[in-house]
């Protein structure tokens, strides 16, 4: 066993103390230190307010719905400042938008065969030729979509992952649907074939989508065509 004299005992006492104090003027430093450098990086990496802009269609027409919500995401900013797109099935055309609402495309497309603004559940973990008919709808919504590959392989942009609805270059592999030639016609009926999924020109889908989209998410924006526009977004 060691013992201490008195005088050893003042010394060490003296000593532990100043470590003690050192060790919290230390962790106070730290901080105050701390706080500003998270002040600092928070300054640096936090975006500033978006700032309203009214969305800019570069002359193209479009439908008051397209407007009313291109002008909406514009204003508020619910895009995230990420790409965006507006589907107007009613008319069967899409527009891409840069962070900046400004039009970067517009095209005509294909769309699901079936009138409605829902998807049934489940309908995209069944085989595509168990998919009736009336069930071959294009879903209405806001959707944080993301570039990825469908089961053949080829890169797409996905819509609703879950549903399997995506957006993608036009396939013309079977002649009797005439998709190259559905997509030339200005007619809109015609524009109806698909299982869901969203058909681009090819040149459109190479030159503006998928710019937009490579390894990227986005903000798309589908309207609806059986329900008020003001049941799906807040417009």
């Amino acid at each position: 066993m060691t013992f201490f004299t008195p005088q050893t005992r003042s010394v060490l006492t003296a000593v532990v103390a100043g470590v003690l104090m050192g060790s919290a003027a230390l962790a106070g430093l730290l901080a105050v230190t701390g706080k500003s450098l998270w002040r600092e990086r928070g300054a640096i990496t936090q975006p500033a307010p978006w700032q309203p802009v009214a969305a800019d269609f570069a002359g193209e027409e479009a439908s008051d719905d397209a407007r009313r919500v291109a002008q909406w995401v514009a204003r508020t900013g619910d895009h995230q400042r990420l790409h965006f797109v507006i589907l107007d099935k009613k008319n069967a055309k899409v527009f891409v938008f840069g962070p900046d609402a400004r039009l970067r495309g517009a095209s005509p497309v294909l769309l699901g065969h079936a009138p409605g603004d829902d998807t049934v559940p489940g309908i995209g973990k069944r085989p595509i030729d168990q998919v009736l008919p009336h069930e071959r709808t294009t879903p209405a919504g806001r959707f944080v979509a993301e570039p990825g590959r469908n089961t053949l392989g080829e890169d797409v942009v996905w819509v609703d992952y879950d549903a399997a609805v995506s957006m993608h270059r036009v396939r013309a592999t079977d002649p009797k649907e005439r998709r190259l030639e559905r997509l030339a016609t200005p007619a809109i009926d015609d524009n109806r074939i698909s299982y869901g999924c969203v058909n681009l020109p090819v040149a459109f889908y190479e030159g503006v989508l998928k710019p937009a989209f490579d390894k990227r998410y986005g903000i798309v924006y589908v309207l609806p065509e059986t329900k008020p526009l003001e049941a799906v977004f807040a417009v």
